[in-house]
């Protein structure tokens, strides 16, 4: 039986699970989870999510990724816990574009 992730209360509401890029996911952490202890980096390969994957223009006019299915766990390439610096901001792994 596969696991899977249904979303955050904010994807639930959204209707997607809303995903950040490489360069994208400081930014997304700072903005929206500044300074929670539970965070979890999950870094997914974008090809095995579509054709539910979605780019669409959102900060700044920048495009996100949003995900409208479950992601299933089987498809994470890592899951990476978040240590919190004493600024409040996450430190983050060496990340792959």
């Amino acid at each position: 039986m596969n696991k899977r992730f249904d979303g955050a209360a904010i994807d639930l509401r959204d209707g997607f699970i809303h995903f950040s890029t490489a360069d994208q996911v400081k930014e997304t952490a700072r903005l929206h989870f500044n300074g929670r202890k539970d965070l979890v980096l999950v870094a997914v390969e974008t090809q095995c999510l579509e054709p539910d994957l979605k780019w669409e223009v959102s900060r700044g006019g920048n495009l996100f990724p949003h995900l409208f299915a479950a992601l299933e766990v089987d498809s994470a390439k890592s899951v990476t816990p978040l240590a919190v610096g004493a600024d409040g901001l996450h430190i983050f792994p060496q990340l792959e574009e």
